[in-house]
């Protein structure tokens, strides 16, 4: 025992440090062929969000200067190909089809001559899934496997299944084999059960985990942040790291030196608003915050998102110069706004009252307290 920290502290420490082996340690950055391309084959359940993971897989490839192909390899599902093709158009990448019906197989020899023809770097192939697992279903995940020889199989599961995703992951890896796993729908599985049950029972690593349907909500799994999730013990560095892709340190400087000078307006604040609205639901971060990772600490202070919405449009409704200088709105201005943005008077009283507390708060913050607040660029709310 350390005499600085408490026997509870002690044990927590033991249980994150254990739970952080349990799962790996570390992330694990896939390495690419030293040949190019590099192909990956995705397979999982039907429903599982494997046509999305590869679309946000592809995003992650190109962000890394590595020109991604996407090939639709499931002709059974409707419009299969069509929503990896509309995915692709949205990430300005190559996506390949073939003909409607035709064969995954056909399908995927055909890609990989155009892969090898242009500058494509990474194959992600988009297998088909089933509501179950099933014979066909591996039979012809083995026909792939042989034929194509990828350099990766990687699983997708749903980690709101719980332990029916463990099952679906030995299933897999009995059949066909897998080199890894990504986890979707984890931003509502908040403790990552499924996370340590996968690791430990089958031993594969997890890769990343989808944490929202916007084909930026991808991020690399890290053992230790999701530990610390699982204990309550929030995430603050995944906080800090969505942040950082807003706000770089010149931009959180200088929105301090706002602060403290009183010169932060309500058109800064509105900035800060569309900002934080980029991060994801104001739920999914306050999960992220130390202690406030469950039901009980979150009870009573769930955030409304459309109080954000609400807060927005009344900002929108000001004219230039009184969001600039919210003290020559008067009575008629402030039934004016009312009326603009659909509130009430009240409404709007209660935003400037916030407004000028949070303004008095804020210049009373000693120096240390204040750069801790903007953690390395974090937008300002109040």
């Amino acid at each position: 025992m350390l005499s600085s920290i408490s026997p509870g502290q002690q044990v927590v420490k033991i249980v994150h440090q254990e739970l952080v082996q349990l799962m790996g340690e570390s992330h694990r950055q896939p390495a690419l062929a030293p040949v190019p391309p590099t192909i990956i084959m995705l397979v999982g359940l039907q429903g599982a969000g494997k046509t999305t993971a590869a679309a946000k897989l592809a995003r992650r490839f190109k962000e890394e200067r590595r020109a991604p192909l996407l090939v639709a390899a499931d002709p059974y599902r409707p419009a299969a190909a069509q929503q990896l093709q509309l995915l692709a158009q949205q990430l300005n990448v190559e996506c390949y089809c073939g003909t409607p019906g035709q064969a995954p197989l056909k399908t995927c020899r055909q890609a990989l001559s155009q892969a090898k023809e242009t500058t494509a770097q990474v194959v992600i192939i988009d297998t088909a899934g089933r509501l179950h697992v099933d014979e066909g279903l591996m039979g012809e995940l083995i026909e792939l496997k042989q034929t194509v020889a990828p350099h990766y199989i990687w699983l997708v599961a749903d980690a709101m299944t719980g332990q029916e995703a463990v099952r679906v992951a030995q299933g897999f890896e009995q059949a066909v084999g897998i080199d890894g796993v990504i986890l979707t729908k984890m931003d509502g599985d908040a403790r990552g059960g499924a996370a340590l049950s996968i690791r430990a029972v089958i031993g594969k690593p997890i890769l990343y985990v989808g944490l929202g349907e916007k084909l930026d909500a991808l991020e690399p799994f890290h053992p230790d942040r999701i530990a610390s999730r699982i204990l309550g013990m929030g995430d603050v560095l995944s906080l800090v790291e969505k942040a950082e892709t807003l706000y770089s340190e010149e931009q959180a400087a200088e929105l301090e030196k706002k602060l403290r000078s009183s010169r932060f307006t309500l058109e800064d604040f509105s900035a800060q608003l569309k900002q934080l609205k980029k991060m994801g639901p104001l739920e999914n971060l306050l999960e992220l915050l130390p202690g406030m990772g469950n039901t009980k600490a979150l009870k009573g202070l769930k955030p409304d998102d459309k109080q954000l919405a609400h807060t927005q449009a009344i900002i929108d409704s000001m004219t230039s110069e009184e969001r600039h200088n919210h003290k020559i709105i008067n009575g008629s201005r402030r039934r004016r706004i009312a009326n603009g943005s659909g509130t009430s008077v009240q409404d709007i009283n209660k935003l400037l009252k916030q407004f000028t507390q949070m303004q008095k708060m804020v210049k009373r913050l000693p120096k240390s307290a204040a750069g801790l607040g903007r953690m390395r660029g974090l937008p300002f709310t109040s």
